[in-house]
Order: structure tokens, then sequence, then C-alpha cells
């Protein structure tokens, strides 16, 4: 079996709310999903996930060569840039490659790919993730709700921007989710949103109240230092990771003793993921997945010991895909169909695609030019955090 060619499409996913952070928020209601399908001269046909505009330059490390020698050409991507770098968008190709390599490797043979790769229990403990900040407070609690119907027990909010905004939620999704545990796991997302001090100052106010499993990204995603001093200022568990692309990126981070929670974003594929785990359990240190469409990474979370939970921000698949998993339990049940588990039926999102333009893409990752420089908070207490009001701070 030799890799011949791919297809690219572009589908999108419809959340029924809008999507955000303390960077900005989505101006639709959905948002689009890249596709990559790997071809090869067998007829199976691998897929992956995430953006892959960068596809052209590492494409011919792969073409040619047989799929199922996954982690050989992993490596050979990695190699084929070394002088550009391999961050950024060519990473993000890289991973999609990866997820559709290892795709074709379940396939060829015939089992899902949490088999493949080891793994014993098809459930992934998981916690609730609803990219929630422009909700206002009764719609925020209706969607914590249904994940609540699903059996999940850990939520995790986004923030940073209002003291008493954040708090009140919070202390309702300890109500929501309480029906299911009577310690239900509370974390917090200011993603990237703080310096040091503010994070600090702005957590031990949280824990005046509420008790916090973790805080996620609190301040750059590169300060070591300054995630290290967060996490000797606050009770809570520091958790950063997903917007790391490579290992290198990681051992700064991981030599000053800065992380409790190693995070790995789905984009990036399934071979990064499985590296990443490693080093974290030599250091004893648990990874957590950050979701993406399809959770793919979900079956690599069953092949490793340190896996600590997955985050799932939604409970409905992107149009034209078909996925084999389910949720239920407060996490993710795998299926058997070979691979993982992602049909895609191309006639009907060229369709939609065709009939519907495609979604603007400005939003939580455009960093605001005051993101962290802030020295007064958000005086609009009771407002929902929509586009327009996120983009006007700070301005």
């Amino acid at each position: 079996m030799k890799v011949t060619g791919y297809r690219s499409l572009t589908t999108e996913h419809d959340w029924g709310r809008l999507i955000g952070d303390a960077n900005g928020v989505m101006p639709e209601p959905r948002t689009e999903v890249h596709v990559l399908i790997l071809e090869t001269d067998s007829g199976l046909e691998g897929v992956g996930l995430g953006a892959h505009g960068d596809i052209d330059r590492v494409f011919g490390a792969v073409e040619g060569e047989d799929p199922r020698a996954v982690s050989a050409l992993y490596d050979r991507m990695l190699a084929r840039v070394f002088k550009t770098g391999h961050s950024g968008a060519t990473f993000g190709a890289i991973g999609a490659i990866d997820m559709a390599l290892w795709d074709l490797k379940a396939k060829a043979a015939g089992e899902p790919l949490w088999r493949t790769l080891g793994g014993l229990d098809r459930f992934v403990p998981g916690y609730a993730s609803g990219l929630d900040i422009a909700l206002d407070d009764d719609a925020l609690v209706r969607l914590y709700e249904r994940f609540a119907d699903r059996g999940f027990s850990a939520g995790k909010l986004k923030g940073g921007r209002n003291l008493a905004h954040d708090l009140r939620r919070l202390e309702a999704l300890r109500d929501v989710l309480g029906r299911n545990s009577a310690h239900p796991a509370l974390m917090f997302d200011a993603n990237e949103s703080w310096n040091r001090s503010q994070a600090v100052r702005f957590v031990t106010a949280l824990e005046r109240t509420v008790d916090l499993t973790w805080i996620e990204e609190p301040v750059r995603r590169w300060d070591a230092a300054g995630l290290a001093s967060v996490r000797r200022g606050i009770r809570a568990a520091v958790a950063t990771g997903e917007n790391l692309t490579g290992l290198e990126q990681y051992r700064p981070l991981l030599d000053a003793d800065a992380v409790d929670i190693v995070q790995v974003g789905n984009v990036w594929g399934i071979t990064h993921f499985l590296r990443v785990a490693a080093v974290a359990h030599s250091l004893d240190l648990p990874v957590s997945p950050v979701a993406y469409h399809g959770n793919p990474l979900a079956h690599a979370a069953v092949a490793v010991p340190n896996h600590l939970t997955f985050e799932v921000q939604d409970l409905s698949s992107p149009v034209g895909l078909t996925i084999d998993q389910e949720f239920a339990d407060g996490g993710i049940v795998l299926g058997d169909e070979p691979g993982i588990g992602i049909r895609v039926d191309e006639e009907h999102i060229n369709a939609v695609r065709a009939a519907n333009p495609p979604a603007a893409t400005t939003g939580p990752h455009v960093r605001p030019n005051r993101a962290g420089l802030r020295i007064v908070p958000d005086s609009r207490q009771d407002e929902p955090i929509g586009a327009p009001a996120v983009e006007r701070v700070g301005s």
C-alpha cells in the first residue's frame, strides 16, 4: 500500500451558540472544519482533521510511501522542513497527515485505532467545555445541563475579564454539575489574557469562593518563569500546552517545573500526543487533550498510562461527518469502526458549502491589543460578553 495523493475539504460545524474566549467571540455560530483525505493505491483512504494549508511543504515526505510506517513518516515530515521550522501552520499540516496515516494503519488492520494503539478500554473520561464566554447566565446553565444529562461531573469555563461575572458563572456550573458529583471538578481558562501578577490576584480571589481544579493558560504559552510563578502563588493546578508545537517547546516549561497538567492539541496529530504523553509520564505528570471536532486523540488517550481527562466541546458533529463515538457517563465511548471512526460524505459537504458562504475568521484567534495590559476590570459586570463588546474593551 502506497500513498498516492490527497483531497482537501472544508465543512462547517453549527454550534447552535456563539463561541469564544477572553480574546474575542466568533461572529457566527458556525465555524469551518478542515478535512484531509489521503489516497492510496489500494483504495483505502485515510481521514485527518484540522487546517493543513501548508501541506505541500511536507506531503513529499509521505508520497509513495507505505502509510503504515507512521512514526518514521512523521519524522520524515519534520526533517523535510528542519531549516525553515515546523511550527504553526506547518505543524498543523503534519498533524492532519499524521491522523490520516494512523487512520489508514488501523483500517488496514481492520480495527479501530484505539485497538491498534494498544488500548484496553473504549471509554475516555472527559470534561465539558462549552467555549461559553458569549452566553448569558441562563444560556450557560442550559448548555451545561445538556452535558450533565450525559453524566459529566467536570467542566471548564472561559473567562478572565471580570471577577464578579466569572465567579457567578463558576458557582452556577458547580450547581449544575453537582447533580453528578458532590464535588464536581471546576476548571477555568484565561487563554493567555493575563500577566503573572494579574493571574495570581484573579485566581486567588476566585479560590476564596470556589475550589478550582486547574487554571489554564494564565499567561503566555512560552512564559516558563511566569507559569512557574503563577503555580507557586495559587492552590489550583496550572494547565497549558495546547498551542505548543513540538517536544522542544515543552522542554523549557518542564525544566522550570511550571506545569501540573500537560495539555496537547488534537490538531497536532496522534504521534505528537504519544510523544508528549511519554515525556510527561517520565515526570509523573498527567496529560489532557484539548478538543477538536471528532476528538481523534481520544483513540490515543486510552493507550497511554497518564491520561487524565479529555475536553469535550460539543455533543454534535460537523456537517457531513459521521463519527463512531458516543458521549455518556461523563466521557467519550469509542466505537468499533476501523480507523479513527470518521466517515466523510463529500457530496453533502460540497452541497452545503455551495449554499453557504464561508464564516468570518475574526474572533478569539485574534489577540486584543491590550491583552495582559489592563489595570481595571471590565465594568459591564452583568452583561453577556458578546462579540462587539469584547472587541471594544481595551481599544
